[in-house]
């Protein structure tokens, strides 16, 4: 009985610490993060000279110059050896033109057919075309393309799925989505796709594909038309009439039919810059670890003449990097400074699928595995009109704090118990919360790499989130000041306790989006 007690006290050691010891010096720099500091840095990252902050752009380059500006006036060391910037490449194709041809027959863009963006420029002509149902290929569940031969072909499939079919993933990944299906063409060898819809087309053709990083493929997917119903008759004949009944009884096979078509695709590229702005705060002892600091500083950009400000998302996160580096660089200044290394890293890319974090968790400047922890913030200056329980002015979402390190919940809890008080929210902890907020910000990158992470968040505002109304005047400075000190105080522990944090759950990967 004594034995098993004594074990129990040593469990709660490492929370007794927290719980019991305030730092002293730590609620000395914790106040130097205040209302006045916030508003100032959100009314110029927020302002109208940012433009909205679209990544890449001039606003973007704007508010990089002002978060890099502030860190040097800071005494915050480059991040990247002599540069406060890692610099990385956007990639951009613009359609200048586009044909297909059954039979001879010229179709009409946007009436019977429209090019995939992505498909790299070529002309191809075909002399038939294999007919392969819904393109699905799903393990031993279901395979559209069992005993046809497509290699190098041009493949007609159709938009959907059959009714006793449930595909074994959901969403963006699944084997019934466009992507699976061009996969799944790809994997069995096809040279060109055709996909049938029906009510073509459901949107006009966007000719100018979204930025990213994937100027470079280690393999091209098929080259890819939409196409409308009328178009597939044109191939099929008498069978591609009523096709998606035909589809729907099970009545028509897959097979291949004779037919002329030529398909043409022309762009140009265009390459474009964005930079992640990191400040460094050199640790003592331990300054071969890393703590990061990270929020998003891009955000929409404008519309026309309409500016989409992102106040709140994630001008309020940045501000709190800002606020926490200075509060860093001022106890080092102290003489008190923290024994790992501070990180601070202002992302871009967010907005645009995560790009400035997916290119600094491929591209690490400090090891991974020396890293102990991301605190990522985005949006921390709003209070959630859907929250109907607690204090609205006196909480926080906390995501990922049981994931990955087992001792992170801990230290999380304790440090607030300790210091600020606040109510930690995990209403959107789960990762199979319908908003998969867990997957939606840059600590995921760090997170699938094995880094330990928190994740801070507001809430989803549905009456200003993604629109030109997220603006500075709206901010709760009060509760922001409150949240940024909580996670100063949090950053504050693990950038001074003796140990690493471990990595003992295993990392759960979405099936998915």
């Amino acid at each position: 009985m004594i034995r098993n007690l004594f074990a129990l006290l040593l469990l709660c050691i490492p929370v007794l610490v927290i719980a019991q010891k305030k730092d002293k010096t730590a609620e000395k720099m914790a106040k130097t993060i205040t209302v006045e500091d916030m508003k100032k840095h959100l009314y110029v990252i927020a302002s109208k000279e940012m433009e909205g902050r679209e990544t890449p752009s001039a606003g973007l380059d704007k508010a990089a110059a002002y978060i890099e500006s502030q860190f040097r006036a800071m005494g915050l060391l480059p991040g990247n050896k002599d540069s406060y910037r890692q610099q990385y490449p956007l990639f951009r194709d613009s359609m200048t033109g586009a044909s297909l041809k059954i039979n001879g027959t010229a179709l009409e863009l946007n009436k019977d057919y429209q090019p995939q963006t992505n498909n790299y420029a070529a002309a191809m002509r075909f002399s038939e075309v294999v007919f392969a149902g819904y393109g699905i290929s799903d393990g031993d569940k279901r395979d559209d393309y069992k005993d046809l031969k497509v290699a190098g072909k041009l493949v007609l499939i159709i938009d959907g799925t059959p009714a006793d079919y449930k595909p074994s993933q959901q969403g963006f990944a699944s084997p019934a989505s466009s992507f699976g299906k061009m996969s799944a063409a790809m994997s069995k060898g096809a040279a060109g796709l055709l996909i049938m819809y029906n009510n073509f087309p459901r949107r006009m053709l966007n000719t100018n594909s979204n930025w990213n990083m994937n100027g470079y493929k280690a393999s091209q997917t098929p080259f890819t038309f939409t196409i409308s119903a009328d178009a597939a008759a044109k191939i099929m004949g008498e069978d591609g009439k009523n096709l998606l009944d035909k589809m729907k009884t099970g009545s028509l096979a897959t097979k291949t039919y004779a037919a002329e078509v030529d398909m043409e695709y022309a762009k140009i590229s265009k390459t474009a810059y964005a930079s992640n702005v990191i400040g460094i705060v050199e640790g003592s002892d331990l300054k071969d670890e890393y703590v990061f600091i990270t929020g998003h500083y891009d955000h929409l950009g404008k519309r026309d003449t309409v500016i989409y400000y992102g106040a709140d998302d994630d001008g309020s996160g940045t501000t709190g990097v800002l606020e926490m580096a200075e509060a860093f660089a001022k106890a080092k200044q102290a003489g008190k400074g923290p024994r790992r290394t501070m990180v601070f890293m202002a992302v871009s890319g967010e907005e645009k699928g995560l790009l400035g974090s997916g290119y600094y968790g491929n591209h690490p400047i400090f090891p991974l595995e020396k890293t102990t922890v991301d605190l990522n913030i985005d949006m921390i200056g709003r209070s959630d009109s859907s929250r109907h329980q607690g204090d609205s002015a006196n909480y926080v979402y906390v995501v990922g704090d049981d994931k990955i390190s087992s001792d992170l919940k801990v230290i999380s809890e304790g440090v607030n118990k300790l210091y600020t008080k606040m109510e930690l929210d995990y209403k959107f902890n789960d990762p199979k919360d319908p908003n998969r907020i867990y997957f939606r910000s840059d600590h995921y990158n760090f997170a699938q790499k094995g880094v330990p992470i928190i994740f801070y968040y507001d809430g989803m505002l549905k009456a200003d989130y993604h629109k030109p109304t997220d603006t500075p005047d709206k901010i709760n400075y009060n509760l922001m000041v409150k949240r940024t000190q909580l996670i100063f105080y949090t950053a504050w522990e693990m950038a001074n306790r003796n140990d690493i944090l471990k990595r003992d759950i295993p990392l759960e990967k979405p099936r998915g989006f």
